[in-house]
């Protein structure tokens, strides 16, 4: 492309959410961490080679019937959210942290695939923590 010669109506989307289309045979609840997988497709957040995290789901969304790209999930691409955990201490805020499963973080030294989801911004308790998604 050129450079452009006149104003052009760029499209704003606001950087808080991100929609995905959801993998076939798959069920994204509310609230759960998100992944996208290599082909591009969204599915419930695992500790699973090749994932990456996009974000936390705003809603449900049930493709259990669907084809992949038939339905769409929105998530939260911003914000710290609680998550459960396992094993943390006080002294875990900062660190960096990774997907378990679908609502589940752990640290790189108990998850197999290291999927990285964000970091502590405060801990709750040994099994809970809050995980600022955007700072990676």
């Amino acid at each position: 492309m050129s450079a452009l010669t006149k104003d052009r109506n760029t499209v704003r989307k606001e950087g808080d959410y991100a929609v995905y289309p959801v993998k076939a045979a798959k069920k994204i609840f509310a609230g759960s961490i998100v992944c996208i997988g290599a082909d591009g497709y969204a599915l419930p957040g695992s500790d699973t080679a090749g994932l990456k995290f996009v974000g936390i789901a705003r809603g449900y969304v049930d493709n259990t019937s669907g084809a992949s790209g038939a339905l769409k999930v929105e998530v939260w691409r911003r914000g710290a959210f609680e998550l459960a955990a396992s094993g943390m201490a006080i002294t875990n805020a900062g660190d960096k942290v990774y997907v378990v499963d679908d609502q589940t973080v752990g640290l790189a030294a108990t998850t197999a695939n290291d999927v990285a989801c964000g970091k502590i911004t405060e801990f709750n308790t040994a099994t809970s923590v809050y995980v600022d998604v955007a700072a990676l």
